[in-house]
């Protein structure tokens, strides 16, 4: 730690960021800012919304309510610093902040994956073993699975961030991205990461794969129990219960297996880019609304509240 205080008063990293100032990019970049709104208020009304309502205390809604955790602390990881360096025209970041955006994105999406594969392990037990699901998803086991998932990833993120931000950096240090994503500062390195990156790829795949394994598991014995019933209507409910979780699923695994489980000579800086935006701005704006526009308990808690606010203001 001394050493990076010592390194964040003189060396500087620079974010060459997305957006230029032209009236295309100034469009794009109200565009994200919108968009981050959106997420800050979609996933902080969803929170709100699981405390308040007891009918929302069950184990579905503590994990989304994790996750919406977790999305806001992503989007105001990244987002807010970009939007500073654009509208002040500055583009530098200390040492001290790259290190910390490298930590807190690589723990956040850690543990954001995970929770994403335990909450279909949550959907089978449901859907598979009602009557073992008080025992099995007590509030024991969510507790554990929550601990576990942040566990996961922030120990990822810190091991990560400080091996990153202890190789030696030269030249101008142009990070050719919009936040400090750890592969492309490690470009700027003085020395060959060849050997990092591969432990990196391989960390990479593991964190995707380990949870998404669960998720197919999961998912394949849901799907023989649905096969299984009798009633359509029962089958019918059964995976109407899963679908915002799938649609979730494959926007956050789909961008991240993109990014990170490319071979290195296919990666593409411009494209790189824009897929971190959508999985680091878009994603978390439509988990919230994935997860309450097709849920008939979240949408009747948003009416109670505001059923409730109208009347304390006409009193």
């Amino acid at each position: 730690m001394k050493t990076w205080l010592n390194q964040s008063s003189t060396d500087d990293f620079v974010l060459l960021g997305i957006f230029s100032h032209s009236p295309t990019d100034l469009l794009l970049f109200s565009t994200v800012m919108v968009v981050f709104t959106v997420a800050l208020c979609g996933n902080t009304l969803l929170i709100i919304l699981i405390y308040i309502d007891p009918r929302l205390h069950t184990p579905m809604y503590f994990f989304l309510s994790q996750l919406s955790i977790m999305d806001l602390m992503l989007v105001c990881t990244n987002v807010p610093k970009m939007a500073i360096n654009f509208l002040s025209g500055t583009k530098s970041i200390s040492f001290v902040g790259c290190g910390l955006q490298i930590g807190l994105f690589v723990s956040l999406v850690g543990s954001e994956g995970l929770l994403l594969g335990l909450m279909a392990y949550d959907r089978y037990v449901a859907i598979s073993l009602p009557l073992l699901y008080p025992i099995l998803m007590s509030q024991r086991v969510c507790l554990q699975i929550i601990v576990g998932s942040w566990v996961f990833g922030i120990v990822d993120g810190l091991i990560q961030m400080v091996i990153v931000m202890t190789f030696p950096y030269c030249g101008l240090r142009e990070v050719n991205h919009f936040f400090c994503e750890m592969l492309s500062v490690l470009k700027l390195a003085c020395v060959d990461t060849s050997l990092f990156e591969n432990v990196i790829f391989v960390c990479c795949a593991f964190m995707l794969f380990f949870p998404f394994s669960i998720i197919v598991a999961s998912y394949a014995r849901i799907l023989v129990t649905v096969y299984c019933l009798s009633s359509t209507q029962a089958r019918k409910k059964a995976l109407t219960t899963c679908f915002s979780h799938l649609i979730a699923v494959s926007l956050f695994y789909g961008a991240a297996m993109f990014t990170y489980l490319r071979p290195i000579h296919y990666r593409v800086p411009n494209h790189d880019k824009v897929v971190s935006v959508f999985y680091t701005v878009f994603t978390p704006m439509l988990n919230p609304l994935i997860y309450s526009l097709r849920n008939r308990e979240v949408m009747g808690a948003l009416r109670k509240g505001l059923g409730s606010y109208r009347i304390s203001i006409q009193h």
